[in-house]
């Protein structure tokens, strides 16, 4: 179970990244909105990186090839091109009903 919790956060941080350009060229930047023990596990493995006061993290190169086997490993993604699949998904926002008054 800790596999998969691992991968689909690593997948969700992918999908809800942005890019950013640094001095070194364009980065993949993501909230880390995801319990630390898992984010520490990725990068301890190197798929993430950036200072833990940070309320973001960068997604390494491995970690964004890492996410784009995952997504075509689950079917989220062509198999023949990972590589082009390089958007950036964003959520829309919830519109809320309006509830009468009580």
């Amino acid at each position: 179970m800790e596999k998969l919790v691992r991968d689909l956060t690593l997948i969700l941080l992918y999908l809800t990244s942005w890019q950013e350009d640094v001095a070194f060229g364009v980065a993949r930047r993501s909230w880390k909105g995801y319990p630390f023990e898992t984010l520490d596990v990725l990068a301890e493995e190197g798929l993430i990186d950036g200072s833990r006061r940070a309320k973001s993290v960068w997604l390494t190169e491995a970690g964004e090839e890492a996410a784009r086997r995952l997504l075509a490993q689950y079917g989220l993604a062509s198999r023949d091109h990972p590589e082009k699949d390089d958007r950036v998904v964003c959520l829309p926002e919830r519109k809320r009903k309006e509830q009468p008054p009580r």
